[in-house]
């Protein structure tokens, strides 16, 4: 397997999983500074390697009244500050060809929106900044359908590429989690993330904006680990009632070292194994 070397840890290739945490959403400059830095915290604790995720706009959102974050540049420069002080590498997805070089300059993995992982011209120019390239396969994908993208991006010459896996479509407003869909995914020799938190996500099921249900979130996360992923994403908030992205689906921050450590013996079990 391609292993991922990101500041001073390896992503894939047996090497203990790779946390990406972090709110839906940029809210506010010292909310997200805030919750970076408890993460930054919990995850040295533990050592676990981490990279902080917060998207500056979210373009696909079920509303037009919805939130969507601050923009581009001021949520860059946010994530470019986050980013010097607290020495952590950053994510945040890019939903528009004209911000891809701009947000090149910042984030350490771009990342491909699902709704967006067909898009072969969007996917390629995404892939030519040399970047890791975080792919968030469609909710509309079988897991052997990401090969092709997966095949656009190599047709660049860049091989930083991470594999994430959020669920499929399953009837109106439901997503179900095949895990049988993470080893196929593995098999294409590229690290492989398990998004636990969009995977519990109820697309529009509010009406106006996505439910969820973060209480499965956790006996996801803890299959996921048993197959063997390389790296888990989750969508995480001090108040998730009352965060303005996501928030159903997002789990409380006060809950994830407990959540980690259990996850972090599954994954020394597994990965010995191997």
């Amino acid at each position: 397997m391609k292993q991922i070397v990101l500041n001073n840890f390896t992503i894939g290739g047996g090497a203990p999983f790779v946390l990406i945490a972090g709110p839906c959403v940029i809210e506010d400059e010292e909310k997200t500074r805030e919750i970076a830095g408890t993460l930054k915290d919990i995850t040295e604790e533990l050592d676990i390697p981490f990279i902080f995720k917060a998207s500056y706009d979210k373009a696909n959102r079920t509303s037009k009244d919805s939130y969507r974050g601050p923009g581009i540049k001021k949520g860059l420069q946010i994530l470019q500050r986050i980013k010097e002080e607290l020495s952590i590498p950053v994510l945040s997805d890019v939903h528009r060809f004209e911000e891809i070089e701009e947000a090149s300059k910042v984030l350490d993995i771009m990342q491909v929106p699902a709704f967006l992982s067909r898009q072969t011209d969007f996917v390629m120019e995404m892939a030519k900044c040399g970047k890791i390239v975080n792919i968030k396969k469609g909710q509309f994908l079988a897991p052997w359908d990401a090969r092709h993208i997966l095949d656009k991006v190599l047709s660049t010459g860049n091989e930083n590429i991470l594999m994430t896996e959020r669920g499929v479509s399953f009837g109106y407003n439901n997503l179900v989690v095949d895990m049988c869909s993470l080893p196929v995914l593995r098999a294409m020799g590229y690290p492989v993330i398990f998004d636990a938190t969009h995977s519990v996500q109820l697309p529009g099921g509010a009406g106006n904006a996505s439910g969820g249900n973060r209480d499965m979130a956790v006996y996801l996360a803890r299959a996921a680990v048993a197959v063997g992923i390389d790296g888990l994403f989750m969508e995480v908030h001090p108040d998730p009632e009352c965060a303005l992205c996501d928030g159903p689906n997002s789990l409380y921050l006060e809950s994830l070292p407990d959540l980690l450590r259990t996850l972090k013996k599954i994954d020394g079990v597994v990965k010995c194994e191997r």
